[in-house]
């Protein structure tokens, strides 16, 4: 027994039922004028008819059924088919239009860590790219995207892609909406910052489930979604909607010290700042005065000024110090030695081994 193959065959033309309609006219030696009257349309919609610019409604096929004698859903099917045909003709020139675009997005990346499918047809690969993004076209991703209301902490030596800093930001609104949360608690997030501090110490195997979980029943979402290239982002908030909040970590750093600071600055953004505001880094329209206001913060909830100016005046840095007072204010010696080196009380390259170094599972 032979399978039978459909055959599914779209032309890149389109039929007009005008063209049908003045066929079947000639056919039947008919003048327009006549049809006008057997129908009761004017001459000028039946010109318009034939012409294709206008098109057969249900009532109009009636009309032609009883004038002609072909059934209304021969006609019906006839400006749906070039009605459908017309609507793919035109989403494949703007596909061709849109294919420039798709070079911007780093959809290699992408597809290995799983957020899309890797197609080897370009256009089919740009409709995957438009659905990862919940948008239509690439006119919607110059709407939305670009005004998303993000705080991202970047480097300010590096360009920023937009299109791949939106693609990151994405996968962090996908995985952030499946995660469950209690209606947004400012005390409630306090509170748990409070207790997220003291993870510090942790691996990731230990604290990346605990601080989701403190956050959501706060009302914030925390996700872990690895670095695209060109972004250069290593955190971002913003607010999915007033009752939940989104921290998102990029994983870009390697070592606690960054990967801390960064969280509570974020966390900083969510506590200080409206739920409606855009902060971009650098050349993007940072707003340089509400990122100070997040740095300090995130540099107060991880050092207490009174013992930590105690410490900076009465230590020679040495790594017993270190250790003895990480102990004491209850964090990991590495975030001590990551602030120590961003004010200039040590050099960078001393006491990196008391910084613990993460291996994330997509490496």
């Amino acid at each position: 027994m032979v399978d039978q193959v459909e055959n599914i065959y779209q032309p890149d033309y389109a039929v007009i039922p005008g063209d049908v309609l003045a066929y079947e006219l000639e056919v039947r030696s008919m003048a327009q004028q006549e049809l006008a009257k057997r129908t009761g349309l004017t001459p000028k919609h039946i010109v318009a008819l034939v012409k294709g610019k206008s098109a057969i409604t249900s009532e109009t096929a009636i009309k032609l059924e009883r004038a002609l004698g072909m059934p209304a859903d021969y006609w019906l099917n006839l400006e749906s088919q070039y009605q459908e045909t017309q609507a793919r003709i035109a989403e494949e020139d703007q596909l061709e239009h849109d294919l420039d675009w798709l070079k911007k997005i780093p959809v290699n990346p992408m597809a290995k860590f799983g957020w899309i499918n890797k197609l080897k047809d370009k256009k089919e690969q740009l409709v995957e790219v438009l659905r990862f993004f919940g948008i239509a076209s690439v006119e919607q991703w110059d709407d939305i995207w670009p005004s998303l209301k993000v705080a991202y902490r970047q480097h300010n030596t590096h360009e920023v892609f937009p299109e791949a800093v939106s693609a990151w930001l994405r996968q962090g609104e996908i995985e952030a909406s499946a995660i469950q949360c209690e209606p947004y608690d400012k005390s409630n997030f306090r509170a748990a910052l409070d207790q997220i501090r003291s993870l510090t110490t942790e691996l990731p195997d230990n604290f990346v489930s605990e601080v989701q979980r403190l956050c959501a029943s706060a009302g914030v979402a925390v996700t872990f979604v690895p670095a695209l290239p060109k972004t250069c982002v290593s955190g971002a908030t913003r607010w999915l909607n007033p009752n939940k909040a989104v921290i998102q970590l990029s994983l870009r750093y390697k070592s606690d010290d960054h990967l801390w600071f960064t969280f509570f600055h974020e966390a900083g953004h969510i506590l200080l700042h409206g739920k409606k505001e855009l902060f971009l880094e650098g050349t993007n329209g940072l707003d340089v005065e509400k990122e100070n206001e997040a740095n300090r913060f995130a540099e107060n909830e991880l050092f207490p000024k009174k013992l930590f100016n105690e410490f900076i005046v009465n230590s020679m840095f040495n790594q017993d110090a270190i250790l003895e007072f990480s102990k004491k204010i209850g964090i990991s010696p590495g975030v001590v030695v990551g602030n120590l080196q961003h004010k200039g009380l040590v050099r960078r390259d001393r006491f990196n081994s008391l910084k613990q170094r993460f291996k994330w599972d997509h490496e």
